[in-house]
């Protein structure tokens, strides 16, 4: 019986993974190799924001199952939860996939089972975990188990989606993808499927770009409607009346640790034959740039333009900065020359340049702003309309101020009567 798992990486995936074991009455040892991950959380502070963290971490803690190590130890299951991160070149970078393996060849023993969570390419499981487990003389197989499972959640709803969402288990035996069940079984309410390693570490690459995908085509949209002289969020509304379309909106472009990094493991794959999946990742990764060029044709030269830029997370609501476009488009807006002034309510000191300033309140981002910029739709900015916007800004001195909204959150404002000049993302009727 699998009573003792080892989770490598306390991050995003890996912490939430460990509590979710050890309030379900599995012994979890959490080992990462970050120093001050370790600290933190053995001082009972939390490394992560996320919605149910604390209440799980102290539940977790109470139930005297959840240990905390720096080094590899002897259990039963090692879940590997390290980041995957690509490379300059678009590659994935692997090395903590096969630094965190190489780490537990000492201690794997016979009868253990090793499952990777972390988002790899196609043939990563077969052709590197493997090899690498093996060693240390055992045979994979035979001697121990072999397993993927991808993670499928969405931040700030992780511990809700570890619960209900569908897992699928790829296994290097049909009996060891069982095992994978069974142990998963512990909290997972959704069906569990049982696949092999490869196919379910495509299945997870797959839902990533399907998403990439058609934002790209709502991105490009968005482009199209500024050529064409239309309000691309009222086409896509109608659009969508249509009983089989469903198109997604636009925005400054695409972040975060998955859909914007997994097409990328398809294309390195197989590039040949992934080109459509290649062409969406540019579209979205050129999307800042592109706002940053609606900017400049609204107010013309940069440098020297006070600039306040809301939201550096990749979504709303969370304290993710990872691969965030928003902060793509400040840095631009640093590099350009303009005084930029940021604020990110999830994030008290996010590493920017040093030309940037980070402030503690929207309000103190925007005092004698010439532009505002709303890179992200967080429910402190959505609650807004121009009018409150123009209170929290006080006396313009009846100079223009442009608000650039990229997320759409003064939908069918009229700024006829506002201190402001409201351009938006995706309207074409807009005056330059």
């Amino acid at each position: 019986m699998d009573t003792h798992v080892c989770v490598v990486g306390l991050g995003y995936i890996g912490f939430p993974t460990s509590i979710m074991f050890t309030t379900n009455g599995v012994k979890v040892t959490g080992v990462d190799n970050n120093p001050k991950v370790i600290e933190m959380l053995g001082s009972g502070k939390l490394h992560i924001h996320e919605t149910g963290l604390v209440e799980g971490f102290q539940m977790a803690l109470d139930s005297g199952q959840f240990n905390l190590s720096s080094e590899m130890v002897e259990a039963d299951v090692f879940i590997i939860a390290v980041p995957t991160p690509f490379n300059p070149d678009k590659t994935a970078d692997l090395s903590a996939v096969t630094s965190a393996t190489k780490a537990i060849v000492p201690v794997l023993q016979k009868g253990n089972m090793v499952i990777l969570e972390s988002t790899s390419p196609p043939r990563t499981t077969i052709d590197i975990v493997k090899p690498l487990l093996e060693q240390g003389g055992l045979t994979c197989g035979v001697d121990f188990d072999l397993v993927y499972s991808p993670e499928r959640v969405l931040p700030g709803k992780i511990f809700e989606e570890l619960v209900n969402n569908d897992r699928i288990v790829g296994g290097y035996t049909r009996e060891g993808g069982e095992r994978a069940k069974r142990l998963y079984a512990h909290f997972v309410k959704g069906e569990i499927f049982v696949t092999d390693p490869t196919t379910a570490e495509m299945v997870k690459l797959m839902e990533n770009t399907y998403r990439d995908v058609n934002i790209a085509l709502a991105n490009e949209f968005s482009r199209i409607a500024h050529e064409q002289q239309i309000n691309v969020w009222e086409a896509i509304r109608l659009a969508n009346r249509h009983p089989r379309v469903s198109i997604l909106t636009p925005g400054p472009g695409v972040g975060g640790h998955c859909i914007s990094v997994d097409p990328w493991f398809i294309v390195e794959a197989s590039p040949s034959v992934s080109q459509l999946i290649k062409t969406a990742r540019l579209v979205n990764d050129g999307q800042p740039e592109f706002l940053f060029e609606l900017l400049e044709k609204q107010v013309g030269a940069i440098k020297g333009k006070k600039m306040a830029a809301l939201g550096l997370s990749y979504k709303p609501n969370i304290d993710d900065l990872r691969e965030s476009p928003a902060i793509d488009f400040t840095e631009l807006l640093a590099d350009k020359g303009a005084i930029v002034s940021v604020y990110e309510p999830y994030v008290r000191a996010p590493k920017l340049s040093d030309s940037i300033t980070v402030a503690a309140s929207l309000e103190d981002a925007i005092q004698g702003a010439e532009v505002i910029v709303f890179l992200v739709g967080h429910d402190e900015f959505k609650t807004l309309d121009l009018a409150q916007l123009a209170q929290l800004y006080g006396d313009s001195s009846g100079k223009e101020v442009v608000v650039v909204d990229s997320v759409n959150i003064f939908v069918d404002e009229d700024d006829s009567d506002s201190i402001f000049k409201l351009v938006t993302l995706g309207d074409g009727l807009q005056k330059s």
